[in-house]
């Protein structure tokens, strides 16, 4: 199986190299780091199958993933996403991928969801299990939004998400009336318990201890 890989981060693309090396059955025919390039290789080297970054774009600006899929609908197609939500799942299948895998996936499990996505017709996601933030973000809260709450699960005072976060006090709290009106609290204690029962409150332990 002769495989592309695409992904604008190059942590990502080493990792995939190295989570593939070692597999008789599965040849790296080519990394690209941009949409561009991502295109002129599946051109040149013809590979079966191609993981990409599902926010990869060629220089129009379109999907690399549409492209492929309108260009050359015998290759089979591999979704990298950062997010497992649902409709960006739904999305990337529904576009022609065989497959959608969660960067945070075990590595070991990548050789045999490339070989599933090019051997079946069976949708899958690998990987996937909502995270809390995900479904905030569903919710509608925004990433700065997201990280205020994590701030109160951690029982920072709005001093010291200003420092931390190198923003004003108006500014902090205006990101926190925005948070309460979005989960629907009427004060800090409340959105503090909200991540704590969530399951937020351990990941902002393990955020700010790393």
């Amino acid at each position: 199986m002769k495989v592309l890989i695409g992904d604008s981060n190059q942590l990502i693309l080493e990792g995939f190299r190295r989570a593939l090396e070692g597999n008789a059955d599965i040849e790296i025919v080519g990394t690209a780091d941009s949409g561009p390039y991502l295109m002129t290789l599946a051109e040149r080297r013809r590979p079966e199958l191609v993981a990409l970054d599902i926010d990869l774009r060629d220089l129009t600006g379109d999907s690399c993933l549409d492209l492929l899929a309108e260009r050359y609908p015998d290759m089979k197609l591999v979704v990298l996403a950062s997010s497992s939500s649902p409709d960006l799942i739904q999305s990337a299948l529904s576009r022609g991928a065989r497959a959608f895998i969660v960067k945070s996936v075990n590595p070991r499990d990548i050789p045999s969801a490339l070989r599933q996505a090019y051997e079946q017709t069976v949708y899958h996601a690998y990987g996937f299990r909502q995270s809390p933030e995900d479904a905030l973000r569903e919710a509608g809260l925004t990433g700065r939004e997201i990280t205020m709450l994590k701030a109160l699960a951690r029982g920072l005072s709005n001093e010291a998400i200003g420092r931390e976060l190198w923003i004003s006090q108006p500014t902090v709290k205006f990101h926190l009336r925005n948070l309460y009106r979005k989960l629907g609290v009427g004060n800090r204690l409340s959105a503090a318990t909200y991540a704590h029962r969530h399951g937020l409150a351990d990941r902002a332990a393990a955020s700010a201890a790393a």
